[in-house]
């Protein structure tokens, strides 16, 4: 950068303060560190079971350590890069996605003969023979704080050219994760202590030859650029329905960019789903202002003497998926004093201790677990009884809207905090008459001319 006299010119400071703001903006809070998990993680255990004549025989499990983040379908695969020239001779629980060129084998061809190999679960339904425990669920892994027993998936690989001791079998690099998009970013595979395993009759500990870990952890703003949800306000004490923000997920744009939305009413929707596109994640959501895949509405029901009810519902915009097994993460004060969620499953969240703000909710299996597609059905509800806390508790300046919200694990777009329903007898921001001031004005002005 010049310099004019020892000193740097007023466009220059000024683009050096613009850059320096736009650097400061580009951190947002999309980043791989969950402030409200903040120790979540997939971790993935590679445990060397047993030894063969030219390698070794593998079982890989994917636990999902995160509280509210689960894996959907289409599911999970997993990659990685051989350190060698290995080669996958079968696999139980799981499958290889191309089989590659197995040319130069005689006789028994391998089941994957790929540099880099893509493994995909097996589907539900699969036969027994081709099973092992943990497997076959279509890729689909729960979170650890809602199903803590379906947050685990496995399968068995037998991995041939590779080495068959400690010493000679080399670990596998550049692991990949995508569940079912990307998003997840993976750790470097390490050696770890083996791992214990507990025989059927619990009398005897048996343990892998050798064992890798690697870690993958998750960024919203990798996953996809832009958010998928937003939320809106509204409360009895005002009027005022606080939507979305507008183009808070995007912005219709159906000139430049056909088939993004497609009207409630439009006879064109059937054709829009049965397009090429139905098939993959991309959304097709209703045209909206906000045009966000999800909604979740927040509003101030009533208010009783000792308790305060809200009702929360979540509406799906997205006419190409269904939800299943979703989950909601509101921070709000009043979670400690929760009494009753009518309709949803609730789990405190404490990642920081005895601080109980933020409440995990999702819905009662078989009742409202699934939140379908677009359309009349297209929506979930229940209502939260709060007890209030005389020193806390109070209408004024939106306290009783959440601060935070999440769903199925991103972080929704809020509205801003002044244009939150105020109580009637508030504004939401200071209003100043200039009339006391322009006569105060005149006043001198006359004074000072005729003394």
């Amino acid at each position: 950068m010049e310099r004019l006299n020892g000193s740097f010119t007023i466009t220059q400071l000024s683009n050096f303060t613009i850059l320096f703001l736009l650097s400061c903006c580009s951190f947002t809070a999309t980043e791989a560190y969950d402030a409200l998990d903040p120790t979540g993680n997939i971790t993935i255990k590679w445990d060397i079971m047993t030894w063969t004549p030219d390698g070794y025989v593998a079982v890989v499990t994917i636990y999902n350590f995160q509280q509210y983040r689960h894996i959907q379908a289409p599911g999970w695969s997993l990659g990685w890069t051989w350190a060698k020239k290995e080669v996958i001779w079968s696999m139980v629980g799981g499958q290889t996605t191309e089989q590659g060129d197995c040319s130069k084998f005689k006789g028994n061809i391998p089941h994957c003969c790929k540099k880099s190999p893509t493994v995909v679960d097996l589907l539900p339904g699969t036969p027994y023979n081709q099973q092992i425990a943990n497997c076959c669920r279509g890729g689909v892994i729960n979170s650890w704080g809602q199903d803590p027993a379906n947050a685990v998936s496995s399968f068995q690989v037998s991995v041939g050219q590779a080495g068959t001791t400690n010493r000679t079998v080399k670990v596998p690099k550049n692991f990949t994760l995508m569940a079912p998009g990307p998003g997840y970013t993976c750790s470097p595979a390490k050696t770890g202590a083996p791992t214990k395993f507990m025989t059927g009759d619990k009398r005897r500990v048996t343990q892998a030859m050798m064992t890798w870990n690697v870690t993958c952890t998750y960024s919203q703003f990798l996953s996809q650029k832009t958010p998928t949800c937003c939320v809106s306000l509204s409360s009895f004490y005002n009027d005022t329905i606080v939507p979305c923000p507008t183009c808070a997920c995007g912005c219709q744009n159906n000139i430049t960019q056909p088939g993004t939305c497609v009207e409630a009413e439009s006879p064109y929707l059937a054709s829009a789903l049965s397009a090429p596109g139905k098939s993959s994640n991309t959304p097709l959501v209703r045209c909206t202002s906000h045009m966000c895949p999800i909604r979740i509405h927040w509003h101030v029901k009533v208010n009783y003497k000792d308790y305060w009810r809200v009702k929360v519902t979540i509406t799906n915009f997205n006419y190409r998926m269904n939800y299943t097994q979703w989950n909601l993460v509101v921070q709000h004060p009043n979670f400690d004093n929760l009494t009753e969620s009518f309709s949803f499953n609730y789990k405190a969240l404490t990642p920081y201790g005895g601080l109980n703000d933020t409440a995990m909710l999702w819905g009662i299996q078989f009742y409202n677990d699934l939140l379908m597609q677009a359309g009349p059905l297209g929506n979930v509800q229940s209502e939260l009884l709060f007890r209030k806390d005389q020193l806390t508790f109070t209408f004024d300046k939106g306290w009783a809207f959440p601060r935070r919200i999440y769903f199925n694990g991103d972080n929704c777009v809020m509205p801003p905090p002044d244009a939150y329903p105020w109580l009637p007898n508030s504004s939401p921001r200071p209003v100043f008459s200039v009339l006391p001031i322009m006569t105060t004005l005149v006043s001198l002005a006359f004074l000072l001319v005729y003394p």
